[in-house]
């Protein structure tokens, strides 16, 4: 190990060094509770919490508007504007778009060693309630698009940073934004340190359940950190999230054109999918295409017992979501079931690298994209 700059540890040898050493081998001998406890400990050693606690941008760092140019290339031209204003609405909303230039960034800072599957792009409005295919509500993570094999303490700082970013949109004063990101992290230590102690299905297995969350809301109402109006808005936001189903997109992005369901176009933000094939292409068969992609993502589910070969293919169109996918390939497909008013509404999306694989990081590259055909 050397020293960097302002004395920042290095490992000699490069991040893939070590992986090899820490988490391959660990995982291979099987090691108890209490050498996996010494193994935490000798990573901090080389890689202190201390060393986390400052950033300077390093000599000959990317331009980040050409990483941002740089992506754009790769995106639908038509929808490189729409980008670029969603970015510029406040600083969050640019942060929220450039995981790539937050991934060189951290690239440039110490790692312990220990490699996770990144989230990729773990910022606070990546976080929300949703369905699971069990029907719960629960709170978590909804945004793998950027998922890759890298050094855990990315995705912490990620989320610490978007904190104190989205605190100064909100005009948070210092004081409270420090407060803030401080409870981040503790909240991620002590979730560790919980599922440290559990058994290996107890950790896979554990959730937050929107009751729960919804308790721990009018916890803190009692402590005086939350009033309760704050907290009748969190219990209408999952009363929300409980109605945004396909019944629900139906009524709001479909009608009957002449017998017919369709995705009704909102230019350039959704655009039917007959309006963007070009004459020639195979795409000028797209429902046998698509039902053939259907099949492939059915065979998926196997596991899930989903009954999505009840439901038969009516319509797609391109549609444009968040703020740093927009301009990547993005799609809805309508699907019925008994009939009209029994729709299914799935996203397609272009899976494409990691923004982390990008990065100057050279540890494993064996990850792609979570989700996408």
């Amino acid at each position: 190990m050397t020293e960097g700059r302002a004395g920042r540890p290095r490992i000699r040898g490069g991040p893939e060094v070590f992986e090899r050493r820490f988490a391959s081998e660990w995982r291979r001998r099987r090691l108890t509770p209490e050498q996996r406890v010494a193994r935490g400990k000798a990573a901090r050693a080389l890689a202190p919490r201390s060393s986390h606690g400052a950033w300077e941008p390093p000599a000959g760092r990317a331009d980040p508007v050409a990483l941002l140019e740089r992506e754009d290339a790769d995106r639908v031209p038509d929808l490189v504007p729409v980008r670029h204003a969603r970015m510029a609405v406040s600083p969050f909303t640019f942060y929220r778009g450039a995981a790539a230039i937050m991934a060189g960034d951290l690239a440039q800072t110490p790692v312990s060693g220990v490699t996770v599957q990144l989230c990729g792009d773990a910022h606070m409005a990546n976080f929300g309630v949703f369905g699971t295919p069990e029907r719960r509500m629960i709170f978590d993570l909804n945004d793998f698009d950027e998922t890759y094999p890298g050094p855990w303490e990315w995705d912490v700082k990620r989320l610490a940073a978007s904190f104190e970013i989205g605190g100064r949109d909100r005009g948070f004063r210092a004081r409270d934004r420090r407060a803030i990101v401080q409870e981040c992290a503790r909240a991620y230590r002590r979730q560790l340190r919980r599922s440290a102690g559990q058994g290996t299905l107890g950790a896979w297995y554990a959730h937050v359940d929107a009751e729960r969350l919804l308790a721990q809301v009018w916890r803190e109402v009692g402590r005086g950190r939350l009033s309760k109006r704050e907290a009748r808005w969190a219990e209408g936001d999952v009363a929300r999230a409980r109605t945004r189903d396909s019944v629900r997109v139906l009524a709001r992005r479909a009608a009957k054109v002449e017998g017919d369901l369709r995705i009704l176009p909102d230019r350039p933000l959704v655009v039917p999918l007959e309006e963007l094939i070009a004459t020639g292409s195979e795409w000028e068969e797209a429902e046998r295409l698509i039902k053939q992609l259907l099949a492939s993502y059915r065979r998926t589910l196997t596991r899930e017992h989903h009954p999505l070969e009840e439901f038969r293919f009516v319509h797609a169109a391109r549609k444009v979501v968040g703020v740093g996918s927009v301009g990547t390939r993005c799609y809805i497909l309508l699907l019925a079931g008994r009939d009209h008013r029994d729709p299914l509404f799935l996203q397609v999306k272009e899976a494409g690298p990691s923004r982390c694989s990008r990065s100057t990081w050279t540890g494993p590259a064996t990850a792609t994209t979570a989700r996408g055909w």
